[in-house]
């Protein structure tokens, strides 16, 4: 742990890298987690003294989620299963995703989840475990996605009213859809169970001049809410070494 939180770093980004080479040099870029990997690999995680901050959930993926009531049998039983030995191996927090409009009108995909997520918070609540909505921009990303916005997604939160059910704020995504980052974060941060990093635009290193959101600014808006958790960093490196733009940006975001 370097500074008030601890540091994450999503697996996708690294596709060059195993899971084990990358936790094998997890130490020395300062990272505490490595995230977005599935139950079958937190022995790996485990084994080099590293926590999984957010476990890959459900089946899917991002565009088939709990706002289409045919979903909610299979992501139930896919988080039955999982939530257990999840929570058996110490990891709290599982990602999950609204998936896309398809026509539905936000009041109705709001309806839906909520009903999705009555069957599956007892779950979580049973096992200590959070379930996190991730927010995506549906502008450029992710077209039509439905928790693109966080009033949305703070709306579902109170709708759902369990502390094992918040959202993921992605910075980069809420750049895009929002702005007002900072002042967002001060008024909606008890409905936040972690955070995502990604330079704007083009979703690569957070220094330099090639982007623009004043990160430390941001991770100092985070850390004056009390927040102890992970910031996960999600950006997709353009270097030759990757694990060295991932230490600056580690290093960027430690306040």
């Amino acid at each position: 742990m370097i500074g008030r939180y601890k540091h994450s770093a999503c697996k996708w980004c690294y596709k060059d890298l195993s899971l084990e080479e990358m936790a094998a040099r997890a130490s020395n870029v300062g990272l505490d987690s490595i995230e977005l990997v599935g139950v079958s690999e937190l022995s790996i995680l485990a084994k080099h003294g590293l926590e999984c901050a957010m476990v890959w959930g459900v089946p899917g993926g991002i565009t088939d989620g709990l706002n289409n009531r045919e979903n909610h049998q299979r992501i139930k039983e896919f988080m039955a299963r999982d939530i257990p030995l999840m929570a058996e191996a110490g990891a709290k927090n599982m990602i999950c995703f609204s998936g896309n409009r398809n026509g539905q009108p936000e009041d109705e995909g709001l309806e839906v989840c909520a009903e999705g997520l009555a069957q599956i918070v007892p779950i979580a609540e049973k096992y200590d475990v959070t379930i996190t909505m991730e927010l995506l921009n549906s502008k450029v990303n992710h077209e039509d996605y439905l928790c693109d916005r966080t009033p949305w997604g703070v709306a579902l939160c109170e709708k759902v009213g369990s502390a094992h059910f918040k959202l993921l704020y992605d910075i980069y995504h809420m750049q895009i859809m929002e702005g007002d980052i900072i002042r967002t974060i001060r008024d909606h941060h008890k409905w936040i169970s972690h955070y995502h990093t990604g330079g704007n635009p083009g979703r690569h290193e957070l220094d330099g001049d090639r982007q623009e959101i004043d990160y430390p600014k941001v991770m100092g808006a985070i850390a004056d809410t009390g927040y102890t958790g992970f910031v996960g960093q999600e950006f997709q490196p353009t270097e030759a070494d990757p694990l060295a733009a991932l230490a600056r940006a580690i290093k960027l975001c430690s306040v």
